[in-house]
């Protein structure tokens, strides 16, 4: 290994121990905590995406990165040293504070370049530019300015500004989950959830690419991380359609949505469920539980897209022999440490445990677990303690773009919160929309396609949380249905062109434009985008209500989210278009329309329309026999 690999495995090891032992001991004073976290976090990020790597000039880059370490583990240092003081005197900025500020803020802004690209850290230094001048903007979003000392003391002198809430919680809860998420794929987690897809939906039709959607699903629930998973399962998935001679596109598309909905799918969502927690002052499992039917629907209707979309296209199945059997898929050696993690996790959440704590008995029946079907399996033990140190630093990695992600955004939403524009921008939306809660909304949503693209989902749903769900709560909208609604627009920002992050890495692995795979991606989302108005419609969709008024929201959403993607998959239902687009049109208006009664149409509508396909298949097969060529054409025409 290299002296930088080295480096690289050492640090990692030392943040992936740090969360493993405050996950099981209990976290540090806050800014001791915090400090010491965001300063390995740094020091890693720095290691793992060096400045001018391979290039010529890349002894520059080194003289930069030393320099940006030695001032970050000096500010950090700083903080942790003096935290009660911090805390307790908010002691004035000096010229050195600025410095060790100013240090600080740059290896987070290069970091992040280096990471995610240029968008996001342009966004914060627009916001520190927005607080320091202000006083020279006309007009409603003009405010009085503040100075560079008092800057200084909010952002560093404080535990408002990057010390606050979103750090916090990355270095406690969301960091004890990624390293749950990692160790659990590294012990035979993510082979088991991949073979598990196969065997559930690789003989239906299209079953490769049902095989990407539950892969990524389960992939989603532990990763919670669009561009992660497509990157994961899509090295596995992409290949096997392309094999299978699906279109590159589809393909492409197909996996950039299935794995965006691992942002949405508890018990995660893309760690945005720890930080709705902390803002709304929710449990954990409130939230989870809120999103739970939403994340049904959006695989619902991601599943029926791609059902009807492989009928009509005679997309293949995947072959028998590529299947593992299922006695290989359900041994005990598999299957138990995966139901003795979640177990674990499960019992500390409804034990009433921390979600740190919770997530630290899932590590725990893990490893517990592992080890022995391991040891029995004859696995060498350096191999097992391999896997062990693996997942501690992949944990590790894992949450360099996290934590650089959160300290910035945590400094945004200073500057939002000192400045005021937050409050401003929600009151000039909802004027804008005057007392209309679906022109409000379909405002704010759009809003919040614009500021996610470019943008990881988490600090996305950060910075569209603090901007624009106080316009959805103004005009009376419940806070968790406000900030479900923006963060499922800020999580399909991913998907959505032109910066469609996730569309372009599938794209680079199906080797294909990424023009049509993002519209692939947005005619498989189609009926994803109106999920969070669903919610404004029927808030029981988020557990608000009786259990017969979620019964009902449910019922709605099913047949809804059914014919919406019959209607977008162009499917053929009584072999004329027009009178196919008039019914299913008629059902989605039903499908919207509260009461029993509507709904019961609704249902008893689609229904019938799936009949009458199936009818006209039948019929066809029976007229056809022998004609294997025209049925084929008929059903591709269907």
């Amino acid at each position: 290994m290299t002296m930088r690999e080295i480096v690289t495995k050492g640090l990692a090891l030392l943040l992936g121990g740090l969360i493993l032992y405050t996950s099981a001991t209990g976290p540090f004073e806050s800014l001791i905590q915090r400090s010491i976290f965001l300063a390995l976090v740094i020091l890693l990020g720095l290691a793992v995406y060096p400045l001018g790597a391979g290039k010529r000039w890349r002894p520059l880059g080194i003289v930069i990165d030393v320099v940006l370490a030695m001032g970050v583990v000096l500010a950090c240092s700083y903080v942790a040293l003096n935290h009660e003081r911090i805390l307790v005197e908010l002691p004035w900025a000096t010229s050195r504070d600025m410095l060790l500020t100013g240090v600080l803020l740059a290896a987070i802004l290069e970091l992040s370049r280096r990471a995610i690209g240029i968008i996001f850290p342009l966004l914060v230094l627009a916001g520190l530019a927005y607080a320091w001048l202000g006083a020279a903007i006309p007009g409603p979003l003009g405010h009085r300015g503040f100075d560079l000392y008092y800057m200084t003391e909010t952002i560093y002198l404080g535990d408002l500004g990057v010390w606050g809430m979103l750090v916090g919680v990355a270095a406690t809860t969301i960091a004890a989950f990624v390293l749950f998420g990692c160790l659990l794929l590294h012990t035979g987690g993510g082979n088991t959830f991949m073979d598990l897809a196969l065997r559930i939906s690789g003989r239906s039709p299209g079953g490769a690419a049902k095989v990407a959607t539950v892969a990524s699903g389960l992939f989603g629930m532990v990763s919670g991380s669009a561009v992660a998973n497509v990157a994961t399962t899509g090295n596995f998935t992409i290949p096997m359609m392309k094999r299978l001679n699906y279109p590159r596109p589809f393909a492409a598309g197909v996996e950039a949505v299935a794995s965006t909905g691992g942002q949405i799918a508890p018990p995660i969502l893309g760690a945005a469920a720890f930080i709705m927690a902390e803002i709304l002052g929710e449990s954990y499992l409130r939230i989870a539980l809120a999103a739970l039917l939403p994340a049904a629907l959006f695989y619902l209707g991601v599943f029926v897209t791609i059902h009807l979309v492989a009928k009509r296209r005679q997309l293949q199945v995947v072959p028998e022999d590529e299947l593992p059997a299922w006695s290989e898929v359900i041994r005990p050696e598999r299957i138990i440490p995966i139901l003795a993690a979640l177990g674990g996790l499960f019992y500390g959440v409804l034990s009433g445990r921390s979600i740190q704590m919770s997530a630290f008995y899932g590590i725990f029946m893990t490893i517990l677990t592992f080890v022995p079907f391991a040891l029995m399996a004859k696995m060498p033990l350096r191999e097992i303690v391999g896997k062990l140190v693996a997942g501690l630093v992949d944990a590790g990695k894992g949450m360099v773009i996290i934590g650089v992600l959160l300290a910035g955004a945590q400094i945004l939403v200073a500057m939002i919160g000192m400045t005021g524009i937050g409050v401003t921008l929600a009151s000039l939306i909802v004027s804008v929309g005057g007392e209309s809660l679906f022109l409000v909304a379909f405002i704010v949503g759009g809003v919040c396609l614009i500021l996610g693209m470019g943008i990881p989902t988490t600090a996305a749903y950060v910075l569209v949380a603090s901007v624009l769900a106080p316009a959805l709560t103004a005009i009376g909208v419940e806070p968790l249905i406000a900030h479900l609604f923006v963060f499922y627009f800020a999580t399909l920002s991913v998907i959505t062109p032109p910066v469609c992050i996730a569309v372009f890495v599938a794209s680079g692995i199906a080797g294909t434009n990424w023009l049509p795979a993002a519209i692939e991606s947005v005619r498989l989302a189609a009926a994803i985008y109106v999920i969070p108005f669903l919610l404004l419609i029927y808030p029981a969709l988020a557990g608000f209500g009786s259990a017969w008024a979620v019964a009902l929201a449910s019922c709605q959403g099913v047949v809804f989210v059914v014919a919406f993607a019959s209607l977008m998959s162009r499917v053929a239902m009584t072999g004329k278009r027009v009178i196919d687009v008039i019914a299913l049109i008629v059902v989605v208006g039903l499908a919207l329309t509260p009461g029993w009664l509507s709904t019961l149409a609704a249902l008893g509508l689609i229904i019938g329309l799936f009949i009458r396909r199936h009818t006209l298949l039948d019929n066809e097969v029976v007229a056809l026999p022998n004609d294997r060529h025209s049925l084929q054409a008929k059903e591709t025409q269907l």
